[in-house]
């Protein structure tokens, strides 16, 4: 891990919930725990590019750019968090960064909602579904995990959650 990492106090690596000033588009019937990455062994399960797309900063110009972009915040958010986390892209962008602290699946699935089909296998072959915290605001795939066991993290409200601990 890089000395250049900011030092984050462990209250704001920890904090339990968002407050549902956070919460977006109605996901008020969880106040997740966004501290679940390194939280008494959950994981999260990430649908990179749903959360990528939860801000319109143009990443649609060169989305092969915004997922390494993406892929190196979130190494970076694993590191300071001590977080257990999984990262889903729907496909393989090239040169994707190695990162030191979370895993990368490329889907097998190919096109439309692959990283979907993804996380659900994952979720599904899981040993203890309910120690997954999948992070997406796709309806349908908060639908489907959930009904395997895992809890739903809105994709928005984690990448602001990100972006405040990474600075």
């Amino acid at each position: 891990m890089s000395s250049l990492l900011p030092v984050v106090p462990p209250a704001e690596r920890c904090a339990a919930s968002l407050d549902s000033a956070e919460m977006e588009n109605g996901d008020r019937e969880t106040k997740p725990d966004l501290a679940g990455a390194g939280d008494g062994g959950r994981r999260l399960l990430i649908d990179a590019m749903n959360v990528i797309g939860s801000k319109p900063d143009k990443w649609w110009n060169d989305p092969d750019r915004a997922m390494r972009e993406f892929t190196r915040a979130i190494d970076r958010y694993a590191a300071l968090t001590e977080g257990d986390i999984m990262v889903v892209f729907d496909k393989d962008p090239g040169n994707l960064p190695d990162p030191e602290r979370v895993e990368v699946v490329i889907a097998a699935w190919k096109g439309r909602n692959a990283a979907d089909h993804e996380i659900v296998r994952i979720v599904s072959e899981a040993d203890d579904p309910s120690e997954l915290r999948v992070v997406t605001s796709d309806k349908r795939l908060r639908e489907r995990v959930s009904e395997l066991g895992a809890r739903v993290l809105p994709a928005g409200a984690f990448r602001s959650r990100m972006e405040r601990v990474i600075g």
